[in-house]
């Protein structure tokens, strides 16, 4: 099987430097257009690309180079989305849902996988994995879809411009829909590239019980 090339730390950062300037662009676009939806995503969006370099200092996980700029690569896709290519560009919404939901199965099948390695009493096997992988996406997907429910009540009820807003019943099921295509790429294609970060947890795990 054809594997993908892999990057470079140094062109990772590259990439992610690139998204975190436009980041602050829009942030600033929407300070000087009045765009509330703009500066709160920007800044939100700036923030969590600063997850992985926080990781490596702050707990000595650091991330494969993929794996950091497919984390920074969701939440500038869906930055960008926000600030007015979701209202353009009809498919957006889905590659970003898609991309988010990815992310998100990653990191639970990276906590699965790492208590795994960590306890000889648990075995998990791979089918099992992919089962849980799509159950925990779908369940994030639905209490995600409520936040934005609860937002939308906020706002009319305030007149509030929240940074987050649903569209109908079809936008939700769309959004659940493509939520899961990211979680099934991820079960079908994504734990062996996600296997050594797990390991990596598993470390600290041992390090913090034997500490």
């Amino acid at each position: 099987m054809t594997r993908l090339p892999r990057p470079s730390l140094r062109s990772q950062r590259r990439l992610t430097g690139a998204m975190q300037v436009l980041l602050v662009g829009i942030v600033a676009y929407g300070f000087l257009a009045g765009e509330q939806k703009a500066i709160s995503n920007g800044i939100i969006g700036f923030l969590v690309t600063l997850i992985p370099a926080a990781s490596e200092h702050r707990y000595d996980l650091p991330l494969d180079p993929w794996l950091a700029l497919w984390i920074t690569s969701a939440v500038f896709l869906h930055t960008v989305g926000s600030a007015g290519f979701y209202a353009r560009i009809e498919w957006w919404d889905h590659v970003t849902h898609s991309l988010s939901a990815s992310v998100v199965a990653a990191a639970g099948y990276t906590a699965l996988r790492g208590v795994d390695l960590h306890s000889d009493g648990i075995r998990i096997p791979s089918r099992f994995a992919f089962i849980f992988i799509v159950v925990v996406v779908l369940a994030f997907g639905v209490l995600w879809e409520l936040f934005e429910f609860g937002l939308d009540i906020i706002a009319t009820e305030t007149g509030i411009d929240m940074p987050l807003a649903q569209h109908g019943l079809e936008d939700t099921i769309s959004d659940l829909t493509y939520n899961t295509v990211g979680a099934v790429l991820v079960g079908l294609f994504g734990q062996a590239h996600l296997s050594g970060l797990a390991e990596r947890v598993r470390d600290q795990l041992l390090a913090r019980t034997q500490g």
